[in-house]
C-alpha cells in the first residue's frame, strides 16, 4: 500500500531534506504543504493552505496517513500553527503525526530557562491529548552548527569554549541525518512516542582533541564560566531585548547553551539502530569538511 505523508515546512532547510528522505522510498506519495506559491519537486504533489483557514488545511489532509511537521519559529508557529495542524489532522482522521521537535530532549528542561524548548513541551502536552499517535524525533543539536552558528569552536583563535564541565557529554546530529531517521518514523507504523538518536556524541575535551588532530595546530580548552552563571546572563539580555519572534536571537542561543551543558537536555535512550544499518556524520566529518581536510580516520 501507498503511504500518504504530509509535509509542513516542506520548502524550509530541514523540511526540504526530509522531503528528498521520503522520495529515497517506493510506495510513497509525499504531499507538500505551502503557505504560498513554491517551487515545484519532482514527485511531490504541493497544496496550499494558510494555517489560519481550517477548511484549506482539511482539504489538504485527505487522504493523509501521517503528518510530518518541519516548520520553525515561536509560538504563533510551534504552538498555534502546529495546533491548527493537529485539529485539521484529527478531523481527517489522520492517523499518525510527527511535530517540529527536531532537538535535544526537552522533557526534563528547568522551565524558565529554554524558551524554545518549553514551546515545544507546551504543544506536546496538546498532541498527547489528542487521538492521533506521535512521535517526536530527537537528536541533540544540529551538527551543522559547529561550522560557525553555535560560537564553540572558535577557529581564528583555536579555542574551545564550555560552561561547567569540558567533560560533559554533548548528542549532534547533521540535518541529512535527522531527515533520513525523520523519513524512517514516518513509514514505521510501530514508532514509538519519542525516537532519540544521535550522529555523534562528543565532549569539548574530546571536541579540542580533535580540532588539534585535524588542523595540526594546538586547539586548548577555555573555561566560559558556569551553566548558571550563563542562565543569569540569558535572563538579563531576554529582559533587556525588544520582543522578537526570532526563533534564535543571542539570549536563546545562551540558553540552548545552559540546556546542554548543565546536562540536563542529554539524550538517555539514543537508538541509532532502531532502522538497521546507517552511516551517520560524524563530528569529524563535518568539521573536517569546512576545513577542507580529511577526517582523521581517512588518512
Amino acid at each position: 500500500m501507498t503511504t500518504t505523508v504530509l509535509v509542513a515546512g516542506a520548502t524550509g532547510d530541514l523540511g526540504s531534506r526530509i522531503v528528498h528522505a521520503l522520495l529515497d522510498h517506493d510506495d510513497v506519495h509525499v504531499r507538500a504543504l505551502s503557505r504560498g506559491s513554491g517551487t515545484a519537486v519532482d514527485g511531490v504533489e504541493t497544496v496550499t493552505a494558510a494555517y489560519d483557514d481550517p477548511a484549506a488545511l482539511g482539504r489538504a489532509m485527505q487522504g493523509v496517513d501521517v503528518v510530518v511537521s518541519a516548520i520553525s519559529g515561536t509560538r504563533s508557529v510551534i504552538v498555534d500553527a502546529q495546533r491548527a495542524l493537529l485539529a485539521a489532522a484529527v478531523a481527517a482522521g489522520v492517523q499518525r503525526f510527527i511535530p517540529s521537535d527536531y532537538a535535544a530532549d526537552y522533557r526534563s528542561v528547568t522551565p524558565g530557562t529554554n524558551r524554545n524548548f518549553e514551546l515545544r513541551r507546551e504543544f506536546a502536552a496538546d498532541l498527547d491529548a489528542a487521538p492521533v499517535r506521535a512521535t517526536s524525533v530527537l537528536n541533540g543539536a544540529f551538527a551543522d552548527m559547529l561550522t560557525g552558528q553555535a560560537p564553540l569552536v572558535l577557529f581564528d583563535r583555536r579555542r574551545v569554549l564550555f560552561w561547567s564541565s569540558a567533560d560533559q557529554v554533548l548528542d549532534f546530529t547533521t540535518k541529512d541525518d535527522v531527515a533520513w531517521v525523520t523519513a524512517q518514523v514516518a513509514l514505521d507504523a510501530d514508532a514509538p512516542r519519542v525516537v532519540e538518536v544521535a550522529g555523534d556524541r562528543v565532549t569539548l575535551r574530546s571536541l579540542a582533541d580533535l580540532m588539534s588532530r585535524l588542523t595540526g595546530t594546538p586547539f586548548r580548552l577555555q573555561w566560559a564560566g558556569t551553566a548558571g552563571t550563563l542562565s543569569a546572563m540569558a535572563r538579563v539580555g531576554r529582559r533587556l531585548s525588544k520582543p522578537t519572534d526570532e526563533p534564535f536571537p543571542a539570549w536563546q542561543g545562551m540558553q540552548y547553551f545552559v540546556s546542554m551543558f548543565s546536562g540536563e537536555a542529554e539524550l538517555h535512550h539514543v537508538d541509532d539502530d532502531r532502522y538497521g544499518p546507517h552511516t551517520w556524520t560524524s563530528v569529524e566529518d563535518v568539521l573536517a569538511a569546512h576545513l577542507g581536510v580529511e577526517p582523521a580516520a581517512a588518512r
